[in-house]
């Protein structure tokens, strides 16, 4: 296949599209590059899915159908990488390798279409993975009924592996990321006569110190389970002698099961409301179900695996699950699907994912590319 792809070429592409970061849904050049490449290769190419979503299709005749989807937006940073094609645009950059994730699949997309395989193949490239919901929207915009697939597969690069070294596994992959709010609200009142209101401050303070009695005392300890205050709101720091009526406190919560999410959801809640209790305040809360656990698929991984051991010289089939989350698992509910690890090398200075000095590792881009030439072809059936 390096005879058949110019990877310098593409290189060049995914250094273009790394100048040129664009936040979820606002992906309109990124989204306009690869339609045109796309038209290009002879590809029937839908625009305009959830926004600026873009799915290109490959007809080989009868068989089954497969989707491969590559991710397209970047992050609300500021880039630190003194990389030559470092972003050009202020406080955006793709800090987590959407460029190449997209590059690789037009790489595939283009050996595939020079010897098309039985079947047909849908090139998913989505909008706002992070956080922004652009899966859930592609699958609400009627993705699965216009573009029916066998299965599903995607693909993320991991800094600490070889380029050429990958991680397929079945079961979960990534936590569900979801989001909840607690108000506690009392009787503000005078710093030195706190007797005379109901003090918000206190009951936070004690349940911040009890939220971690969650996973650790309720949830199974041998189920994995995230709880985390992430931010809190309340008095002013030019009033030290107030006592707030209120504070807001807010977090992330994270779970590789649908029974342990539920578990979460319900304990954080009866919790923030017996501490109001005790404390002769109330509470409010609110639990916001963002993405699900990504869950693989045993039949789909072992299509990616047998893809990944033909390209890459080395699989790891024992690779821990991430507690990050990816919206991923709305396709991987529509279709039996998999998630798989790509060797970004080492990560240079210590920048891991989300880091102001991350950038994709090029020389991921063969292997890439060979992975999802050979896990559509067995997906087809060739």
């Amino acid at each position: 296949m390096k005879d058949n792809i110019d990877f310098d070429a593409l290189a060049a592409f995914r250094q273009d599209l790394h100048r040129h970061p664009e936040l979820g849904f606002e992906e309109h050049r990124t989204a306009a590059a690869v339609a045109a490449r796309l038209r290009a290769l002879g590809l029937e190419v839908t625009e305009s899915i959830a926004e600026t979503g873009i799915v290109g299709t490959l007809r080989g005749g009868q068989g089954p159908s497969v989707g491969l989807r590559a991710d397209m937006d970047a992050l609300a940073m500021s880039e630190t990488s003194g990389r030559a094609y470092a972003s050009e645009v202020p406080g955006r950059m793709h800090a987590c390798g959407h460029d190449g994730h997209t590059a690789m699949l037009l790489g595939a997309a283009e050996v595939l279409a020079a010897d098309p395989p039985a079947g047909t193949v849908h090139f998913i490239f989505q909008p706002a993975e992070e956080g922004r919901g652009g899966a859930r929207r592609m699958v609400e915009d009627g993705l699965f009924e216009q573009f029916p697939c066998d299965h599903v597969f995607g693909l993320h690069n991991m800094p600490g592996i070889p380029c050429d070294r990958m991680a397929v596994v079945a079961g979960p992959q990534l936590a569900s990321s979801d989001s909840w709010r607690v108000s506690f609200r009392g009787i503000g009142s005078h710093g030195a006569k706190p007797h005379q209101g109901r003090d918000a401050v206190t009951a936070s303070g004690q349940f911040l110190a009890a939220l971690q009695t969650i996973p650790g005392r309720v949830v199974d300890p041998l189920q994995p389970a995230i709880v985390s205050a992430c931010a809190v709101s309340g008095g002013d720091m030019n009033a030290l002698n107030v006592i707030p009526a209120e504070v807001q406190i807010g977090g992330t919560a994270r779970a590789f099961s649908p029974e342990v999410r539920d578990q979460l959801e319900t304990e954080i809640g009866r919790l923030a409301h017996g501490i109001a209790a005790s404390m002769g305040v109330e509470a409010d809360y609110t639990f916001i179900r963002r993405i699900p656990p990504v869950v693989n698929d045993a039949g789909a991984t072992a299509i990616a695996l047998a893809a990944a051991e033909e390209v890459s010289t080395g699989v790891d089939t024992g690779f821990p699950p991430s507690t990050a989350g990816d919206d991923f698992a709305f396709f991987s509910a529509e279709a039996p699907g998999a998630y798989v690890w790509l060797g970004n090398g080492p990560a240079r200075d210590g920048a891991l994912h989300h880091n102001p000095g991350y950038d994709f590792n090029d020389d991921a881009l063969p292997t890439g590319v060979a992975f999802w030439v050979a896990v559509a072809r067995k997906a087809l059936g060739a």
